[in-house]
């Protein structure tokens, strides 16, 4: 007992120089890799940008799959009716094996800023920048729906097409289903 308490004394008063001296490697994380997957990617997908009446139409062919990357309490309370859900931060090679075995299987992709009318359910991840009064009006999109592409891309997944228009949530061609609506 003598012992340890002598142990945890003498590391209290080590310096933080003498406690900062552990070597890490680096982190697991190389931006110029995503830079060059970006690169790939943007030409690839600038062919796979669908309309919402193709986006359906889609829908309706074999081996495809309604993939929804948003939180899993945004996704039970309201999604696009047959969606599957794997929430981006969930993406590894494994997890997405699991929902999409395939590699072939066509992958449609949306997220919040295709829908207007529902801030609820699908918040937009548009942004307002402050700094000087021209930049007051400008906007900045955030979306899901780029680093989705590009991760799937990443993991293998080429078969990728992303809803590409700003749907009004009263639209009566799209279904949603969830909690939300069971109430």
């Amino acid at each position: 007992m003598k012992t340890t308490i002598n142990l945890c004394i003498a590391v209290l008063l080590m310096s933080p120089s003498e406690t900062q001296k552990l070597d890490y490697p680096k982190a697991k994380v190389s931006y110029s890799d995503f830079e060059e997957l970006v690169k790939e990617v943007k030409s690839h997908r600038e062919e796979r940008l669908l309309s919402l009446s193709q986006f359906m139409d889609k829908c309706n062919e074999d081996n495809v799959i309604i993939l929804d990357t948003r939180s899993k309490e945004m996704f039970d309370k309201k999604h696009i009716e047959g969606a599957l859900h794997l929430n981006f931060s969930d993406f590894s090679v494994s997890n997405l094996a699991k929902i999409i075995p395939n590699k072939k299987t066509t992958i449609l992709i949306y997220c919040n800023n295709n829908f207007n009318g529902d801030e609820i359910h699908f918040m937009s991840k548009t942004v307002r920048l402050p700094p000087s009064e021209e930049e007051k009006k400008k906007t900045r999109s955030l979306a899901l729906n780029v680093p989705t592409y590009i991760n799937l891309y990443g993991y293998g997944y080429e078969n990728i097409y992303e809803l590409d228009e700003l749907i009004s949530f009263f639209d009566q061609s799209i279904k949603y289903e969830g909690t939300s609506l069971n109430q």
